[in-house]
């Protein structure tokens, strides 16, 4: 079992995607270790994407990020990792999958709806500048059928 880190970013947000995007989550059986909306600092959003500084996109993602809401996600489950990225689609939205979360929603690679983990070492790294280790909570999640 993994754990790995989600964040809906600020055009997701805004445009009431949350609901949807967690959905297709939980649909898939990663259940939700951790959950939080925040405006983020800039300073913050500096730190968090620190390994792209000095590159031609970096300005636009920072100011991007910063503009609005965002919802942090801990997911967890087998190949959580793996199976986020997989629903979330390629980060070029014009190179997703059809059905994939960038491919119905994203309008562009710069504003691509989702950040994900790109592996378990990131996600360790990720969840843990998001999320305080008492905030992480684990359950197994069970179908449901509703009764309609």
């Amino acid at each position: 079992m993994e754990t790995t880190f989600v964040m809906i970013k600020p055009n997701g947000v805004s445009h009431g995607l949350v609901g949807d995007i967690i959905n297709r989550y939980e649909k898939s059986r990663l259940s939700l270790s951790a959950l939080s909306i925040k405006n983020l600092p800039r300073e913050k959003v500096e730190e968090f994407y620190g390994e792209h500084r000095g590159k031609p996109f970096f300005e636009g993602l920072v100011q991007f990020m910063s503009s609005g809401p965002v919802v942090l996600l801990a997911l967890h489950g087998e190949n959580a990792v793996e199976r986020a990225r997989t629903l979330n689609g390629a980060t070029n939205p014009e190179q997703a999958a059809p059905g994939t979360i960038r491919f119905d929603y994203a309008p562009n690679v710069s504003e691509n709806i989702v950040h994900s983990s790109d592996s378990v070492t990131s996600a360790q790294r990720e969840v843990h500048f998001w999320f305080q280790a008492h905030e992480l909570v684990s359950y197994a999640p069970k179908s449901f059928k509703c009764k309609s």
